[in-house]
């Protein structure tokens, strides 16, 4: 027989009838025009079969009258399944708590990012937004339509050219175009080129202004390098903004100071794990209570948010991982340790006067081993830029 439309929201039982009257039953449900299906002869006195839960109770009847007995084997149905959340009410009503709950959070607005802005500060964006309600923690249902939000931001930054609204998930995006503006050149007073230090001129390249010395010319600290005075006739003296790139030798002086026992961070393998639910901005901490049992140890974090297609939900998992840190010692060779300063001496020479520097020479002046240290005086000679602006100053009289 045909399986009677959406029976299963409807609710079916399967039975097994058992009796020498099993047929006379079926025939007596088709003629009474009660549905049953998924008629399965057990043996020659019993039979499986399923019918609709409103036609259980006109059953009866039409078993004393062929003289059946009936068990019930299972109960199929959305009705079954609510009777059942029913009598578990906490599980039933924890179910919906969540569904609204997760509704809820997908409801509001809960991070508000801005790209594109370079000159424009992100906090002047973000505050024209908040006038707008564009701002964590707001129902996404009150927010303008993103093209009345781009003109009114448009108004509100005039510094743009154009502003872009779009919303994924629970996440606002604000695209910034900036308006190019022509740039100011700053207000720069005539001024020489001078030697910040005591040197040997290796290069000089004069761009503007007129230059005083020349190639392994040697130098004193404040010497003037380019000049920003045209002219030897006082009466016809032109000042201007020298420029140019001055590169002389430099000897730098280091007292070097290096432990024969280095101690290094190891990572021993023992580790305790800390997880959290995140809700928005906050988490709640489930597992891993406890103090740390670890002397010293580094944390790292990994965050899981929940997603939804390409749609980031505001709820998600973090695990945080503490990790066991000990400390482990080596002894330098007195070779290494010697190694091992002037490195560290040479990256502070390239990072104090520039990357394009270069160590042309290097002399130990004195060496020493005392205290498990190695102590050193070291003297390197350096290819750097020299010069440094200085200002010329008129008097009141010119």
């Amino acid at each position: 027989m045909k399986i009677p439309t959406l029976s299963g929201v409807r609710g079916c039982v399967q039975i097994s009838v058992r009796g020498e009257g099993t047929n006379h039953l079926i025939n007596a449900l088709a003629e009474s025009g009660i549905p049953v299906w998924d008629i399965r002869p057990t043996s020659a006195t019993t039979a499986d079969m399923k019918l609709l839960l409103r036609d259980f109770h006109v059953l009866r009847p039409l078993l004393k009258r062929t003289g059946c007995r009936m068990h019930v084997k299972r109960r199929i149905g959305l009705p079954f399944l609510l009777t059942r959340l029913f009598k578990r009410k906490f599980f039933a009503i924890g179910i919906v708590l969540f569904f609204m709950m997760l509704l809820i959070l997908s409801s509001l607005v809960w991070n508000v990012n801005v790209v594109g802005n370079e000159k424009l500060a992100t906090e002047d964006i973000l505050k024209a937004a908040r006038e707008e309600g564009v701002r964590p923690y707001q129902w996404i249902f009150r927010l303008k339509d993103p093209d009345k939000l781009s003109r009114a931001l448009s108004v509100k930054l005039p510094e743009t050219s154009w502003i872009g609204v779009e919303r994924k998930g629970t996440t606002i995006t604000i695209q910034v175009v900036e308006a190019e503006k022509p740039e100011k050149q700053p207000l720069v007073s005539p001024r020489h080129l001078i030697s910040r230090s005591d040197a040997v001129v290796t290069s000089i390249y004069a761009e503007q202004g007129r230059p005083l010395v020349q190639k392994n010319t040697r130098v004193k600290k404040g010497q003037v390098l380019i000049s920003g005075i045209l002219g030897n006739d006082e009466a016809n003296t032109q000042t201007v903004v020298a420029k140019g790139e001055v590169k002389g030798l430099v000897w730098h002086e280091y007292n070097l100071e290096v432990p024969l026992v280095q101690k290094q961070k190891v990572y021993t393998g023992e580790r305790k794990n800390k997880s959290y639910l995140v809700l928005g901005n906050r988490a709640v901490q489930l597992w891993g209570y406890g103090k740390e049992p670890f002397e010293k140890s580094e944390t790292l974090t990994e965050l899981d948010p929940l997603t939804w297609r390409s749609i980031k939900l505001p709820i998600g998992w973090m695990t945080e991982k503490v990790m066991e840190v000990s400390e482990a010692r080596e002894t330098l060779q007195p070779e290494e340790a010697k190694k091992l300063g002037l490195q560290g001496a040479i990256r502070d020479i390239l990072a104090k006067y520039g990357n394009d520097s270069q160590i042309i020479s290097q002399k130990i002046l004195h060496e020493k081993k005392e205290n498990g240290k190695v102590y050193m005086k070291v003297l390197f000679e350096v290819e750097e830029r020299i010069a440094e602006e200085l200002p010329i100053v008129h008097s009141q009289g010119e």
